[in-house]
């Protein structure tokens, strides 16, 4: 492991902080710039973060940008249909191929989130003010390092069973609510070299990104999903070239 600064990217669709005035007043820097803050106090000298948003062009996630990106941190809401099929693609490339990946909360129907686990995603919801215990069921993981069992959030957004994700390969943290629903909200994936966390916690009607101990998780999250090897640059795969048909055979997803 480079004892370099983790270069992190938060990226957020900063729709809701427009045209909502009081999520404008709950994270007056938008959610993206409280996700990015909240984890940086935890993570300090260890982690350079910055932002990006939809309404840039690319939505920020140019190849450069991906290319200088450990671990890339995703909220979407509200505009997932309008987040570029072209840059789902480069991201997807540039995941397999050993950038970090962090979704939150409604990240889970991202168009990123759904390609890389091949399910639909879909989960039970419920927004009424719901108190939240985030339960850690596998204390000896990295990403539960120094978080309280259980995390308490005093309102939140529902989420419950079933949720229509691929059997998890690391589950860390799950949840119960007031009306007695459970959630698995907090677990881990590997596609290619990329390692992927998703954590449920999170939600623009209510300042769980403003949560020490949610921030907590999602830097222990960040460096978790931090590359643990040289970064490959993603090309074409071998055999939608011409030379698998002229017998070179396929040499794998990625070159130099």
């Amino acid at each position: 492991m480079t004892n370099e600064p983790i270069r992190v990217v938060v990226w957020g669709e900063n729709r809701h902080e427009q045209v909502e005035p009081s999520v404008a007043e709950r994270y007056p820097d938008g959610m993206h710039g409280a996700i990015a803050n909240g984890a940086g106090e935890w993570l300090g000298e260890k982690a350079v973060f910055t932002t990006h948003t939809l309404d840039e062009p690319e939505h920020g996630l140019t190849g450069d940008v991906l290319a200088e990106t450990d671990v890339l941190v995703w909220w979407g809401h509200a505009a997932h249909h309008e987040v570029s099929d072209e840059v789902v693609e480069r991201v997807h490339k540039h995941v397999l191929a050993g950038m970090g990946l962090v979704v939150l909360h409604s990240g889970h129907w991202s168009k990123i989130f759904t390609k890389l686990m091949g399910t639909t995603c879909t989960l039970r919801w419920r927004s009424e003010h719901d108190r939240e215990l985030v339960w850690t069921v596998n204390p000896q993981h990295p990403i539960a390092r120094g978080i309280p069992n259980p995390i308490v959030i005093p309102e939140q957004e529902m989420y419950g069973e079933y949720f229509d994700v691929p059997t998890p390969d690391e589950l860390i943290f799950i949840s119960g609510f007031t009306g007695g629903e459970v959630f698995r909200s907090g677990m881990t994936y590997r596609r290619g070299f990329g390692r992927i966390f998703y954590f449920s916690p999170g939600d623009q009607d209510f300042p769980v990104y403003h949560h020490p101990d949610v921030n907590h998780v999602i830097a222990n999250g960040i460096e978790w999903a931090r590359p643990d090897r040289e970064r490959e640059t993603p090309t074409l795969l071998r055999y939608e070239t011409d030379d698998f048909f002229n017998g070179q055979g396929y040499r794998g997803a990625f070159e130099r």
